[in-house]
C-alpha cells in the first residue's frame, strides 16, 4: 500500500533532465515508485497532479534557524516556499556549544546573535530553551521537533568563547586552549556537525561593538581546525570575510584555498553580488576557486538569483552603518545624531566616505535619490509612503540626502527606507545567468532566519522559478529545479535527498506552474515578546512534503513535524575535493 499518489504530474525530477508525465507514489517516507500506478492500487490519499509540477524539495545552504527552529518547527516561510532542507550554523555563529561553567556566555552569545544577525533579542531570550552546553546536546534539543530537515556547522565564534572566555575577543589561545578547542570541534562532528564555519569580515561585530571573537583568529588556528574538518565523514567548511562584500584580497583567496585543501572538503562562502557596473568584480571573487583546485581544494561561490529588498532605516542598526564613516554617526544618540545628520559638511563627508573604494558593495545604498519612503511616523510625512525620494526632493528644492534625512528626522528616524536595486538592469542579468553556470557557483545565501525586519531572503525560490517559468527565462525550468535541489544536496553529500527518484527520501514540493511565486515582503509581529519580522506568502505551491508526509498544503502548515537533525556521517557523505 502506498502511504499517497500523486496522479498524472509533470515530475521535474532534479538531474536537468526533461520533464515527464507520471504518477509518483510514497511509502515510509520514501519514493517508492515512479511511473504508472492504477486506480485499483490501494494508497491511504490520493490526488490528481494534472496540469501541476512535482520537484524534490529545494535545499537551502544559507540559512540562521539556528533559534527560530524552537519556536518555529516549520522554518517560516522557507517551508511555505518549498525549502525541505536548510543548512544552519554559517558565518561562524552557532548557540552552541555553551560552557557550563559560565552561565553569563547564554547572554553573551545572545546580543551576539541580536547585534550581528539581526535576530531579536526578546526571542532569543523567551523563544529556546538554553538548556544545552555541548554541540550534540543541542542537536539532541530540534531532534524530533522540527518539520524541515536541518543540518548545522558549528560555529569558530562558540568555540572560542568556550575555551577562551572573554578573552575570545582580541585574545590569542595558548596552545592549549587550541587543543581544547580541536577537542570541542571534534565532539561536535562526532555529534553529527557538518563542519566548521568562520567569519573574518570586519562587518561583524558583538553586543558590546567589538569585533567578533573569530575576527582575532590567525592563520594558524584556522588551519588546525580546518584539518580537523577532514578528519570527520560527510563534512564542509564555510566562510567569510571582508572581501565576500565586494573583491577579494590575495591573502583571502590564498586563506580560502588552503583552507580547503588542508581540509580536503568544499568551502562555501557567502554571497556572490553581480552587477555589470562592476565586471571585474565575478572574476576577481572567482579566481579563489581557481586558485583553490590548483591546491588541491575546492571553494563554491554562493549567490542569490533574485534581488531581495532590503529596508533601512537612519534610526537602527542596519546596512548604512557598516559604510565605513557612518558607524559611529548612527550609533550616536537620536538627538544628537539627528543635529549631526542636519550639518551639511557632515552629510558631505558621509556621501564622500559611502562613493568610496573602500565601501565596496555597500556602495550601492549611497543613491539615496532612489530611495522609497516605507513606514512613516509623524504628521509631517503624511502621504509620503510610496514615493521615491528624488521626487519630493525635487519638489522641496533639496539635494536627495539633505531631503530624506529631513523627512526621517521628522519621524524621530523612526522611518522604513526602500533602496531601489541599481543592478536590476538587462546586462546584470545577462552576467547573473553567465555567472550561474560556472561550476563552483550555487544558488543560495538567503540568510533566512537572520535580519528578520529588514529582508526576506526565503522566497528565493518560488520567486526564481516564476521568473524561469514566466519572466526572464534565463534558465529552463529543468535546470531550474536541478539549481535549487540536487546542486545543493551534491556540494553537501546529501544521502538520497536532492532527486526525484525510487528509494530516496520523500521530500517534495507540488506547484502550479502558471502561479509559482511569492508575494510582497510585509512585517508581521508574530515572534516571541510580539517582536517583528517580514514574512511572504507563498503563491502557487500546492503541498510540500517532508520525509514522505505533508507538511504544508495550499501555503497553511498541517501540524506535523517530520523533519529530521541531519547529522554528518549518517546523513552527508563525504564530498572529497581530491
Amino acid at each position: 500500500m502506498f502511504d499517497h499518489v500523486i496522479a498524472g504530474v509533470t515530475v521535474v525530477d532534479g538531474t536537468g533532465g526533461p520533464a515527464f508525465v507520471a504518477d509518483v507514489g510514497t511509502r515510509g517516507g520514501r519514493i517508492a515508485r515512479i511511473g504508472t500506478i492504477g486506480a485499483d492500487e490501494e494508497s491511504r490519499s490520493r490526488e490528481d497532479g494534472t496540469g501541476l509540477m512535482l520537484a524534490p524539495g529545494f535545499v537551502d545552504p544559507h540559512t540562521h534557524y539556528d533559534a527560530q527552529l524552537f519556536w518555529d518547527p516549520y522554518a517560516t516561510p522557507s517551508l511555505n516556499h518549498g525549502v525541505t532542507t536548510v543548512a544552519a550554523g554559517n558565518c561562524g555563529f552557532t548557540l552552541a556549544p555553551l560552557n557550563p561553567d559560565r552561565p553569563e556566555d547564554a547572554d553573551y552569545t545572545r546580543r551576539m546573535m541580536s547585534k550581528v544577525e539581526g535576530m531579536s533579542l526578546v526571542a532569543l531570550e523567551e523563544g529556546a530553551p538554553w538548556n544545552w552546553h555541548g554541540f550534540g546536546e543541542y542537536l539532541d534539543a530540534l531532534e524530533g521537533r522540527i518539520a524541515v530537515n536541518a543540518g548545522f556547522m558549528v560555529g569558530h565564534c562558540a568555540l572560542r568563547r568556550y575555551v577562551m572566555g572573554a578573552d575570545a575577543v582580541g585574545g590569542q589561545p595558548s596552545d592549549e586552549q587550541l587543543d581544547r578547542m580541536l577537542r570541542l570541534l571534534h565532539a561536535a562532528m562526532d555529534a553529527g556537525a557538518w563542519g566548521f564555519s568562520t567569519t573574518q569580515s570586519s562587518t561583524h561585530t558583538d553586543g558590546d561593538g567589538q569585533p567578533v571573537a573569530s575576527r582575532h583568529a590567525r592563520p594558524a588556528e584556522l588551519l588546525a581546525l580546518a584539518r580537523a574538518v577532514g578528519e570527520h565523514e560527510g563534512t564542509q567548511i564555510e566562510a567569510i570575510t571582508a572581501g565576500c562584500l565586494d573583491q577579494f584580497s590575495d591573502a583571502e583567496i590564498d586563506l580560502f584555498a588552503e583552507l580547503s585543501a588542508v581540509a580536503g572538503r568544499p568551502l562555501n562562502w557567502n554571497v556572490l553580488t553581480v552587477d555589470a557596473a562592476v565586471p571585474e568584480r565575478v572574476p576577481r571573487q572567482l579566481y579563489a576557486s581557481e586558485r583553490a583546485r590548483k591546491a588541491g581544494g575546492r571553494v563554491v561561490a554562493l549567490t542569490m538569483p533574485i534581488l531581495t529588498p532590503m529596508n533601512m532605516s537612519l534610526g537602527t542598526f542596519c546596512a548604512l552603518n557598516l559604510i565605513p564613516g557612518w558607524g559611529p554617526i548612527l550609533a550616536l544618540p537620536v538627538p544628537e545624531r539627528i543635529a549631526r545628520l542636519r550639518d551639511p559638511e557632515v552629510r558631505a563627508e558621509m556621501l564622500r566616505r559611502a562613493d568610496s573604494k573602500e565601501a565596496g558593495v555597500f556602495r550601492r545604498l549611497a543613491h539615496f535619490g532612489r530611495y522609497v519612503i516605507g513606514d512613516t511616523y509623524s504628521d509631517a510625512n503624511r502621504g509620503l509612503s510610496g514615493r521615491v525620494v528624488e521626487d519630493i526632493a525635487a519638489e522641496r528644492g533639496q539635494d536627495p540626502f539633505a531631503c530624506l534625512v529631513e523627512i526621517c528626522a521628522a519621524d524621530r528616524l523612526r522611518t522604513v527606507l526602500w533602496p531601489m536595486p541599481t543592478d536590476n538592469d538587462p546586462a546584470s542579468w545577462a552576467l547573473r545567468a553567465e555567472t550561474w553556470r560556472h561550476e563552483d557557483v550555487l544558488l543560495g545565501g538567503s540568510d533566512a532566519g537572520a535580519h528578520l525586519d529588514r529582508m526576506c531572503g526565503a522566497p528565493y525560490t518560488t520567486r526564481f522559478l516564476g521568473d524561469c517559468l514566466r519572466g526572464r527565462r534565463l534558465v529552463g525550468v529543468e535546470q531550474a529545479v536541478k539549481m535549487l535541489t540536487d546542486d545543493p544536496a551534491q556540494l553537501f553529500g546529501l544521502r538520497e535527498r536532492g532527486r526525484i527518484e525510487a528509494g530516496f527520501h520523500a521530500d517534495l514540493v507540488l506547484f502550479d506552474p502558471e502561479r509559482i511565486d511569492a508575494g510582497q515582503a510585509t512585517l508581521v509581529h508574530d515572534l516571541p515578546g510580539d517582536s517583528p519580522r517580514l514574512d511572504a506568502r507563498a503563491l502557487g505551491v500546492r503541498a510540500v512534503w517532508v520525509n514522505g508526509v505533508e507538511a504544508i498544503r495550499d501555503d497553511t502548515v498541517s501540524g506535523a513535524v517530520p523533519g529530521r537533525v541531519l547529522r554528518s556521517g549518517r546523513d552527508t557523505r563525504t564530498v572529497s575535493t581530491r
